[in-house]
């Protein structure tokens, strides 16, 4: 009896060890976000129209983050793929990022520091609204 409790404690550690190694990570820096997108990764940014407008990271989606519940069934196709989130400074973005969670993504992350970081970082930015 104590071999099948190790045994089934073991497995438990393992599969333990291999969610962790493939969850998404939970913040990105914003260095990291092209080399993502480049991977499959979409980036959605959370601000509002005029905010996306006045500057956002390029192959961004604006889906501001009080239509994001709304507007899950056009995420469906990525519920088990990297999602990465961005707003101004995070915190709308760290919202989004526990909605989705909440909804079932599996790899959304929050992109550090948003747009402010980005802009520091030197990181190009778009300007105007995304053409539809």
């Amino acid at each position: 009896m104590k071999s099948k409790s190790r045994s089934i404690f073991f497995a438990s550690a393992l599969l333990s060890i291999v969610m962790a190694v493939h969850a998404a990570p939970e913040t990105v820096a914003v260095a990291q976000v092209p080399t993502m997108q480049s991977q499959g990764t979409l980036l959605i940014d959370v601000r509002e129209p005029d905010e996306y407008a006045q500057g956002h990271a390029p192959n961004s989606t604006l889906i501001p983050l009080g239509q994001l519940e709304q507007r899950l069934s056009e995420l469906a196709s990525y519920k088990n793929k990297p999602v990465a989130l961005i707003c101004h400074s995070g915190a709308r973005s760290g919202k989004a990022q526990k909605l989705l969670q909440q909804a079932g993504f599996t790899a959304a992350s929050n992109v550090e520091g948003g747009m402010v970081a980005w802009q520091k970082a030197g990181l190009p930015v778009v300007t105007g609204m995304a053409s539809k």
